[in-house]
């Protein structure tokens, strides 16, 4: 149970926790290997469901307005106090995320982060502010709340790419859905095939999801704002390796060949170096099993590999129960056998759109970010999986109320070709507001 709040998620050195984080043990090449084909991929009956939900924090009466970092402190400090069953954190620019432990069922994982965001809300409520849900703030320019060595490094580092990583780091949010990595054995809930499903499955759920159409209150030609800017950042620290041949070796050599960020330094600025790959670094200099469990933190696929799996591609969603949909529907996708069959049959036509390049650099998660569910093959193979989901809910023992969720918003957007992200912008394309349950205001 986590009783405190600490400065994490994604851009820290507490996102991916290994049982090697703190070991000063000088690493070869073959052995940092060895330890990422041990650690990120652990195999088993798929039986746990985890979700990291992240927030946008805002006034509660007028949320176009910036909350000052004095208010977001006293916020924070008065969470401290509130214990919770999830895991809390604080993004860089000051957003808020709640880490759910793993749970046996989908029912219990909703559960446990619904009463977690219910004991957040109301003492937030008591500060004057409330939780955003929505894949990139729709108003203000990036602005960075916390101040430590590794946020200056990262910011350097991601610089070098553009404007970007600056707009990840502080101004994005997202739905993280955690699943098993799936049996060793082959099949529909095989390691191998899931791995595969999560990517190929990945751009149907940017699609439908897309949640992030403005950026300085403007459109940006994207319904996904969010997914285009890890596209920006690139391959290297965002993108995901080849999906031909064993996962395990795949993510191993793509970790080894990934740029290193940063040199971490007990004082003084750390240092950044520009075009360093761990490979490089274990061939040069003497990593440590500390350095190589900083290093995974620092890579940012839409799936990551954790021990379990970790899909990264789905934007913040609006409402204060929206993420129950996004985390339902995947869920079942991947943890019915029935359901994950037909995914797999559903989105293997779409497969050859990927080629050659890796996610999300390939055209087929483009289209994905630019266009939603505007994209006839997208919309096609997201009424498929919706349904499939639909009917294996029941099955996986999920609530009523969790289906009934999940079939409104198959109503509502999947069928009629829509996404979150057109409620934001029909106002601007002359047609009135179709939100429904959204907290951002026209």
């Amino acid at each position: 149970m986590s009783d405190s709040i600490s400065d994490g998620g994604d851009c820290t050195d507490g996102s991916v926790k290994t049982d090697f984080s703190d070991d000063r043990t000088a690493v070869t090449e073959a052995e940092v290997e060895a330890l990422v084909k041990g650690i990120c991929f652990k195999t088993g009956p798929p039986r746990t469901v985890g979700v990291e939900v992240e927030w946008l924090v805002h006034e509660l009466r007028q949320p176009q307005l910036r909350v000052t970092p004095e208010r977001l402190e006293a916020a924070y400090a008065a969470l401290r106090t509130v214990p919770l069953g999830s895991a809390l954190t604080v993004e860089p620019g000051g957003q808020l995320e709640l880490s759910s432990p793993p749970a046996a069922s989908l029912t219990e994982c909703i559960g446990t982060v619904s009463a977690d965001l219910d004991a957040v809300r109301t003492v937030l409520s008591r500060q004057g502010l409330g939780l955003v849900g929505a894949g990139h703030d729709p108003w203000h320019t990036p602005r960075r709340f916390l101040r430590e060595p590794r946020y200056e490094a990262m910011e350097r580092c991601l610089d070098r790419t553009g404007p970007a990583g600056r707009h990840m780091m502080c101004s994005s949010a997202s739905v993280q859905v955690c699943l098993d990595a799936g049996h060793e054995e082959p099949g529909p809930l095989g390691h191998v095939r899931r791995w595969w499903l999560a990517h190929q499955l990945g751009p149907v759920l940017v699609a439908a999801f897309a949640n992030s159409p403005l950026v300085d209150g403007r459109p940006t030609g994207w319904v996904s704002t969010r997914q285009l800017l890890w596209m920006e950042i690139g391959a290297g620290r965002a993108g995901a390796p080849p999906l031909a041949g064993d996962p395990r070796a795949s993510w191993a050599r793509h970790v080894l060949d990934a740029p290193v960020m940063c040199l971490r330094r007990d004082g003084g600025p750390w240092e950044v170096p520009d075009g360093l790959t761990f490979r490089e670094w274990t061939r040069s200099g003497s990593p440590t099993r500390a350095d190589l469990a900083y290093h995974l933190t620092t890579l940012f696929p839409p799936v990551r590999p954790r021990g379990h799996l970790e899909l990264r591609m789905i934007d913040a969603q609006p409402g204060d129960d929206g993420w129950i949909v996004p985390l339902a529907v995947t869920t079942a996708l991947f943890d019915d056998p029935e359901a994950a069959e037909t995914a797999y049959r559903t989105v293997k036509p779409l497969a050859e759109r990927a080629q050659p390049r890796t996610a999300p650099n390939n055209p087929l998660w483009i289209d994905a970010a630019r266009t939603g569910l505007g994209d006839p093959e997208l919309h096609e193979a997201a009424v498929a999986c919706f349904t499939a989901a639909l009917e294996a809910l029941p099955r996986l023992g999920a609530a009523r109320e969790v289906v009934a969720a999940v079939a409104a918003f198959t109503d509502r957007y999947v069928r009629r070709g829509r996404c979150p992200a057109d409620d934001l912008l029909d106002p601007l394309r002359g047609e009135p507001s179709r939100a429904h349950g959204k907290d951002i205001p026209a």
